[in-house]
């Protein structure tokens, strides 16, 4: 369980077919608390770390989350947003995320605010499911970052981004086109599944 509140940003030093798997290995600050079998938010993917070396570490991610993420789209130097699980008992300045994503979007715009930016994305079309969860003034998480939705139109949203947000995340890294991890507001997904 996680909050959407990034820690801090990873850099990709490593990446590693093996079969239908992605091994994935990070350079960060604070893999010297790390141990293994530890759940790690990788750009809002919760992975397992199956080893340490010195600043680095180790996840694998499987068929399915490579095709639902954008994780398989990684490439040696990336920064990816990491966030470790929550504790029990700490303030929850985000929102509930769990660390499973629902789809990918596309990001369509991004709109220099003068002060913050204003980032729109479209999910697909064929989602139905997308468009439903997506509500305006609702949570939602992109890439692993806990964020408030300002508008929806149809499958696409903007959420608003502050600078302090745009430097200790990879937003700062996105372009019109990259594709990005969402994962709906869980409490959302049980109330449509509730009502089908």
């Amino acid at each position: 369980m996680f909050s959407g509140i990034i820690e801090i940003q990873g850099k990709v030093v490593a990446l590693k077919n093996e079969q239908k798997n992605l091994h994935i290995t990070i350079n960060s600050a604070f893999t010297s608390q790390l141990k293994i079998d530890q759940s790690i938010a990788h750009n809002g993917v919760c992975l397992t770390v199956v080893d340490i070396n010195g600043k680095n570490y180790t996840v694998t991610a499987i068929n399915e989350t490579l095709q639902k993420t954008n994780l398989g789209k990684l490439k040696k130097g990336d920064l990816v947003n990491l966030e470790r699980c929550m504790k029990i008992g700490d303030r929850i300045d985000g929102h509930i995320v769990q660390g499973h994503v629902d789809c990918t979007a596309v990001c369509k715009k991004i709109t220099d605010q003068k002060g913050s930016w204003l980032f729109e994305f479209e999910t697909d079309k064929k989602n139905k499911d997308a468009q439903l969860l997506t509500v305006a003034k609702g949570a939602i998480c992109v890439n692993g970052v806990s964020l408030t939705i300002v508008n929806v139109s149809g499958n696409k949203f903007s959420v608003a981004i502050i600078p302090y947000t745009y430097k200790h995340t990879n937003f700062s890294e996105i372009k019109k086109g990259n594709i990005v991890n969402i994962e709906f507001d869980v409490i959302g997904k049980y109330v449509i599944n509730y009502l089908k």
